[in-house]
């Protein structure tokens, strides 16, 4: 098949155009601007990405589109107002791209989203699955909604088949900010003191999504389904700091502080929002994927959180 990837270039996006050329797939690449080639894929530039957006070219002859192209969460954003920003790109974007796809002959679009459209936290031990009520509590969710939301309209009037994956925090070879960060202060040994956290949350290792994007791009039960990612196992943030000791082939320095200590000082220091990414649950649950697509994610924790650390501190 030939397949249009777009934001090829990003993290996310070139394991995926490596993995569909090793199976045997056409690739192109839609990107913003002139960027160094990538081995095998054919690169078409459609400038910014909104309701204006010329996709024509860049759809010539595609089967299938893998729209990973967003305006990404960000946890300051200066914009006066976020959520019209999210919705240039994240929803009159998207559609736009959706309704040229189908024009175009495209008979599959698969849409990257976020877990965010499910909301920002779940109570310990019931993680989120499909069936559950969209709660997005912030902007970026909610465009990502209202993209999904969009597409599955799209889909009913034009017969284009949609596919909606929704992954939590993606980590792998070239992940940036919090993740980064925490992997870093690991590898310094700087005493943390996260040590008594026994929350759980899942994540995926970039690998395994991409694992699940290509599981997607001709399975027949795919189609106009949504589906939650993850790695499969759920770690606590202690547990999650041990780990990634562990593939940098350190020694975890951690303080036992009381978690509800830690969750009452920042509090009391306006830093709820960094208590709740530390101590609060965010669970989902990947049945219906492996169920319905025999999917199972082919990279353990290990050998994500070991590839993690390969490719931030290699020589």
């Amino acid at each position: 098949m030939k397949v249009l990837i777009t934001g090829a270039t990003g993290f996310v996006g070139r394991l995926l155009c490596a993995e569909l050329l090793n199976q045997g797939h056409e690739v192109r690449a839609a990107v913003r601007t002139k960027v160094v080639p990538i081995e095998n894929v054919e690169v078409t530039i459609v400038g910014e990405i909104d309701s204006g957006t010329d996709w024509s070219t860049a759809l010539r002859n595609v089967d299938v589109v893998v729209h990973l192209a967003a305006r990404v969460h960000v946890m300051h954003d200066t914009a006066v107002d976020p959520l019209a920003e999210f919705r240039k790109v994240n929803v009159d974007g998207t559609l736009h791209l959706a309704l040229q796809a189908a024009k175009a002959g495209v008979k599959r679009f698969i849409f990257i989203s976020s877990v965010k459209v499910n909301g920002d936290h779940t109570t310990l031990g019931r993680p989120f699955t499909e069936e559950d009520i969209a709660n997005p509590q912030d902007a970026y969710g909610v465009s990502k909604l209202e993209a999904e939301q969009g597409l599955l309209q799209i889909a009913q009037q034009t017969g284009m088949e949609v596919v909606i994956i929704r992954p939590p925090l993606v980590y792998g070879t070239g992940v940036k900010a919090n993740f980064a960060s925490m992997m870093r202060a690991v590898k310094r040994g700087i005493l943390l003191p996260l040590g008594a956290i026994h929350n759980k949350r899942s994540f995926v290792y970039v690998g395994n999504l991409v694992s699940l994007i290509a599981k997607c791009i001709d399975h027949p039960a795919a189609a106009n389904q949504v589906f939650l990612v993850s790695d499969g196992r759920d770690l606590s943030t202690t547990e999650l700091l041990r780990e990634c000791a562990s593939a940098l082939d350190v020694k975890a320095r951690l303080l036992p502080v009381p978690q509800k200590l830690i969750e009452v000082s920042a509090a009391m220091l306006g830093k709820r929002a960094v208590a709740q990414r530390l101590c609060g649950n965010l669970q989902v649950d990947i049945t219906k994927a492996q169920t319905l697509l025999g999917w199972v994610p082919p990279f353990s924790v290990e050998q994500g959180l070991k590839a993690t650390a390969l490719g931030l501190f290699q020589d």
